[in-house]
């Protein structure tokens, strides 16, 4: 399936949570594995935060590996889309598209979008072994340069975690392309509840319930907000240890 040859800098490794435990990277919980984002390698895998743009970054990440991510949907993202009316979904920083398949298989129409190639090659192989890869777009995008239209029934920013991109960004632009009557779901890691082999020293990457409804101005803004909470989630670390994470999840619906 062919890629978007849109812009290819800077913007955003999506944690993927994709169930609950492979490698520990950062704070990228595709699982329960963690996309740390700090440059640091753990886990085996290293951010590559030496090279020279984003995309180089996120490749080099992912060539380390032919695979990164369990494939499985990030657990609240199953949690809070499963009863929703399928449309068009937008999934931000789909990585190797464990989110934005789930997401085909249940009806939607699916908008991915990720900086890394390699993560989007693999995600359309992976899309391919289905019977709903015709459901899925995959785009590389720059999410610093991205303009969203409010198009999307939802959008999925799941674990939009970076060290080059403040995520009150990504948040806003996740935000702005819902369309009217549609699904906002953002869920990240909350900086007071990273589990214990983790060794982030970045907090100001990760937010609070509050610091999200806050910077989306969800007390101003057209939004009914329907969850907004952190949730306690048992996860496998590197070596195969059990721990809790805590997940900060939002979830608000645009007025029409």
């Amino acid at each position: 399936m062919p890629l978007s040859a849109t812009s290819r800098h800077a913007w955003v490794m999506t944690e993927q949570t994709h169930d609950a435990g492979t490698h520990h990277h950062g704070q990228h919980t595709h699982e329960g594995a963690q996309h740390t984002h700090d440059g640091s390698q753990q886990g085996g895998l290293n951010l590559h935060e030496d090279a020279d743009n984003a995309v180089d970054m996120w490749d080099g990440m992912y060539r380390e590996r032919a695979k990164i991510w369990s494939g499985n949907p990030n657990p609240q993202l199953v949690a809070e889309v499963i009863g929703l009316k399928p449309g068009k979904a937008l999934d931000l920083g789909s990585g190797e598209g464990g989110d934005a398949i789930w997401l085909a298989q249940q009806g939607w129409t699916v908008t991915a979008l990720d900086v890394s190639a390699v993560a989007l090659e693999r995600a359309a192989a992976h899309a391919a072994e289905t019977d709903h890869a015709d459901r899925i777009t995959w785009q590389q995008q720059d999410l610093t340069e991205w303009e969203p239209e409010p198009v999307f029934d939802l959008v999925s920013a799941q674990f939009l975690h970076s060290p080059l991109l403040p995520w009150r960004d990504s948040a806003s632009k996740a935000a702005a392309a819902v369309a009217p009557g549609g699904t906002l779901l953002i869920v990240g890691h909350h900086p007071h509840g990273l589990p214990p082999w983790s060794h982030h020293h970045e907090s100001g990457m990760f937010f609070t319930p509050e610091q999200l409804a806050g910077a989306l101005r969800l007390d101003r803004e057209p939004w009914f907000v329907e969850v907004l909470t952190d949730r306690a989630r048992t996860i496998e670390g590197p070596n195969g240890e059990s721990g809790t994470t805590l997940d900060t999840v939002l979830r608000a619906r645009k007025h029409a």
